[in-house]
């Protein structure tokens, strides 16, 4: 595509023109990595998309859900009963999408049919909806161990083998967390049809891929969705495995998000001024964890600098961090790590990573630029 043709595809799904756009169907983009920087709560004009086959065009009076499986009662639910049957809840959150920093594993070794995401498949927003659990306990969940909860859209991804609608599940236990919503709100507004709407799933503290989009069925049942993007895809390999030929529950599957930290500001390549620099970035612990220190190096990480560290606006959201230094004209190497609460520190070199899929890139960010 050419950058024109990026810019219209973008636009025509209400997104910046300056978007990085890694596929145009289906729609795949993220945003630079200063534009990301600008703000705690990212605007939905640059909001990273993340998907697996066109739009749904679902109008809200037209949107159905059904919740069965292991239930009493089940469900049948209009637009109109969730958003008014049930009480509204609010949380913000930060989405990831587990290839995000796939770019720093393809300079390990290839990873064919892949997106090369680099710093902006991420993103934080306030979502509003229904907590799930207040939905599965209407249609009288049956609370057994070992129980999962399978979320199914429309939307058709040719890639799946054999090609089928999304899929994905959570374990029951997550998804009788107060946090996890069916949401019809994103920052404030009606959810967009380019992030599922009129309805999705989302699960804070989990990879974007279990934030199922334009969600029309729930089932509670006893083991793991069998649908290609749990069952075979978003999972870890072993970094010898064949990724076109693995059978089903092959590898680790993906749920809680790692430890993870970023360089947004300067950006990777960039020319910046000799004197004060302030680098900024996020940090995230996943799963309702904290990040409780983010240190910097500006010495391939013989020494390292504390940065200020902001507040999360929730326990599922993104830390920002910056820390002002004085640089010197000449190349300019920074690295970044972050520390959680549980006193883990991500690992040192995405080599130690690498997997088929190039997926869970957690190592320490780094970024190259120049000083004049």
């Amino acid at each position: 595509m050419t950058r024109s043709a990026k810019a219209a595809s973008a636009t025509m799904w209400g997104k910046r023109d300056d978007m990085i756009v890694r596929e145009d169907l289906p729609f795949n983009a993220e945003p630079p990595a200063s534009v990301l920087a600008a703000a705690v709560i990212t605007p939905v004009d640059t909001f990273y998309s993340r998907n697996h086959g066109p739009f749904p065009d679902i109008a809200p009076r037209e949107w159905r859900l059904t919740v069965g499986g292991s239930v009493d009662a089940p469900l049948n639910l209009t637009y109109d009963d969730l958003t008014t049957k049930f009480a509204q809840h609010c949380v913000v959150a930060t989405l990831a999408c587990a290839g995000n920093r796939r770019a720093e594993l393809l300079r390990v070794h290839p990873i064919p049919g892949k997106d090369p995401w680099e710093h902006g498949a991420i993103s934080t927003a306030e979502w509003c909806g229904v907590r799930l659990v207040d939905v599965l306990a209407a249609a009288g969940v049956r609370r057994e161990d070992e129980l999962h909860v399978e979320f199914l859209a429309p939307d058709v991804a040719q890639e799946a083998r054999p090609v089928q609608s999304y899929g994905s599940s959570i374990p029951l236990n997550k998804a009788m967390s107060e946090e996890v919503l069916l949401a019809w709100q994103m920052n404030g507004q009606p959810l967009p049809r380019a992030h599922g709407g009129p309805v999705r799933v989302v699960v804070p503290g989990y990879i974007g891929a279990r934030s199922v989009k334009w969600v029309t069925a729930i089932t509670v049942q006893p083991a793991p969705s069998q649908n290609y993007f749990q069952a075979i895809d978003y999972r870890i390999l072993p970094p010898e495995a064949d990724a076109d030929a693995v059978a089903e529950g092959e590898g680790i599957s993906l749920s809680s998000l790692p430890l993870n930290c970023d360089i947004l500001v300067p950006t990777d390549g960039e020319r910046v001024s000799a004197g004060a620099l302030t680098v900024r970035g996020w940090a995230i612990a996943g799963d309702g964890h904290s990040v409780e220190r983010v240190d910097v190096s500006l010495d391939g990480g013989h020494s390292w600098r504390q940065a200020d560290l902001r507040p999360a606006a929730s326990r599922w959201a993104w830390s920002r961090w910056s820390l002002t230094v004085d640089v010197e004209p000449g190349p300019l190497s920074i690295t970044a790590r972050a520390w959680a609460d549980t006193g883990v520190t991500q690992p040192e070199s995405p080599a130690s990573l690498w997997n088929p899929r190039g997926y869970g890139n957690n190592a320490w960010a780094h970024i190259t630029a120049s000083a004049i």
